[in-house]
């Protein structure tokens, strides 16, 4: 394929993709700013909230691996095309929600699209580009938007819902979906792979998605039915019957979505279990100074969005400089640095999120906290993806992505039931009707724990770390190789 297109016929299609790809990671960040406005005008709880995150996140992650082999089976860029037309659809009737109920499902639907388009695209990188010196500018670039798309995300949410409405953060991916879809047919060339058994693991994505949502669901409803009640419990049983069928689809299926064996290679099962468990901190991290920003400090969306451009640029700046770290001090250490550095940071956030703090004080948490996920993401993702046989490189890049969006998923699901019942506890101990400063500083106890907890999430993840990296395991691992956080 790469030799059979024209040098600029490759470097348009990249751009094409590019923008789908830009449009995903933007829509992963863009309604973090707009959340309390949502919350305001849709008349939802916190625990309502946190599923327009949630709705999205479990539904990428879930079907991701499903989106990367349906790209090979069906044609990648017809894939991509019905996943640009599913998200571009999705996000319409998101601008058009009056209910959270409706919004909910809509993020859930652009969460499947955003899945069928992600794999796709990259797919289409790797096969129109060659090995070598282009395929490694054309992997930069892709890198780059990624980055440039999380961080355009948070000002950008910030404006059109300053300056317009919250539904116009999801009005802006129609025409950017539209021109996609018509460029793709222009520009983007069709491709499929070469497979012996030519068959979707639909049931395995579907077991394994649902048995995730009711968990999530569960763990929400957890803090207003009893972490013992039968209604708990039975959520948590089906979740449960759900994932063991996932398993055990995946170990008789001829064509499985996750093949079993490849959790015995032992940096790989490692690296995701740590991502799993510190992922979930970050994502509580984001969605809680969100909310504290705006509904304790008063801030604008606009102020909001230009107030965490510096954890995007932290974590970039991180990355940059954990792939120097490697080098010098070698993998394990910049884990455990990183890492520690994540920790130091929220445990400073817990301690200045107050009803009378400031930003200043919150930042002098978000800076550390966001160059230390940015220097984790790359030792992890080196570790995850040395010594995978060929066959596997696919899956193996796949099931890291996974990890991270279904370990954010679940740990913003027990943060927010935490941080609920914490709120709800400090409102009920005042022993009568409670002033405006009661709910601010009601709020602020649940924060306060969520970051609190954010941070043991890291320090577990230093501990696994210390005692599951072994030096003889990492040694295959290539320092010099260029690594794409967010790719």
């Amino acid at each position: 394929m790469p030799d059979a297109l024209s040098s600029r016929a490759r470097w348009a299609a990249l751009v094409v993709v590019c923008f789908a790809q830009f449009m995903v990671v933007l829509d992963a960040t863009i309604v973090n700013v707009a959340l309390p406005s949502i919350q305001t005008d849709l008349d939802l709880s916190t625990e309502q909230l946190q599923w327009i995150v949630n709705a999205y996140t479990l539904l990428f992650g879930g079907f991701l691996l499903l989106g990367g082999r349906a790209a090979d089976l069906i044609g990648r860029r017809r894939l991509f095309l019905i996943g640009i037309a599913l998200f571009s659809a999705a996000s319409a009737a998101n601008a058009l929600a009056n209910t959270g109920e409706v919004l909910i499902i809509a993020r859930g639907v652009q969460g499947l699209g955003a899945a069928l388009v992600s794999p796709a695209a990259l797919s289409i990188i790797t096969t129109t580009f060659a090995e070598g010196k282009d395929r490694t500018r054309a992997m930069g670039v892709w890198g780059a938007i990624a980055g440039a798309g999380g961080a355009f995300g948070l000002l950008l949410g910030g404006i059109l819902t300053d300056v317009l409405s919250w539904p116009w953060i999801f009005v802006i991916n129609v025409p950017i979906g539209i021109g996609t879809a018509l460029a793709a047919l222009r520009y983007v060339p069709e491709s499929r792979g070469v497979m012996t058994h030519r068959r979707f693991d639909l049931a395995g994505a579907v077991t394994v998605t649902a048995g995730l949502i009711v968990l999530v669901y569960a763990i929400v409803k957890a803090q207003e039915k009893g972490w013992g009640s039968r209604h708990t419990l039975g959520l948590s049983a089906v979740a449960v019957a759900l994932l063991a069928a996932f398993v055990l689809i995946e170990s008789r299926s001829v064509a499985p979505l996750v093949r079993l064996g490849i959790f015995r290679i032992r940096t790989l099962a490692t690296a995701n279990t740590i991502l799993f468990i510190v992922v979930g901190g970050l994502f509580g991290m984001f969605f809680f100074a969100t909310l504290y920003v705006q509904q304790i400090l008063g801030y604008s969306p606009l102020e909001a969005g230009f107030a965490f451009l510096p954890v995007t640029f932290g974590i970039i700046a991180g990355a940059g400089l954990s792939q120097q770290l490697i080098q010098r001090i070698g993998v394990k250490p910049t884990v455990l640095i990183g890492l520690t550095l994540a920790a130091a940071g929220l445990i400073v956030l817990a301690a200045t999120t107050k009803v009378d703090g400031s930003y200043l004080g919150i930042l002098f948490g978000l800076v550390p906290m966001s160059i230390g996920m940015g220097s984790t993401f790359v030792p992890l993702t080196l570790v995850a993806t040395t010594g995978i046989e060929a066959e596997d490189a696919g899956l193996a890049s796949g099931l890291f992505n996974t990890f991270q969006q279904v370990g954010g998923a679940l740990g913003l699901a027990v943060l927010s039931s935490l941080a609920a019942s914490q709120t709800s506890s400090y409102l009920s101990g005042l022993g009568g009707a409670p002033s405006p400063h009661d709910q601010q500083a009601a709020l602020v106890e649940g924060f306060q724990l969520a970051f609190t907890v954010s941070a043991g999430l890291m320090i577990v993840g230093v501990v696994m770390a210390a005692v599951l990296l072994r030096t003889r395991d990492l040694a295959r691992i290539d320092a010099t190789q260029p690594v794409m956080v967010g790719a």
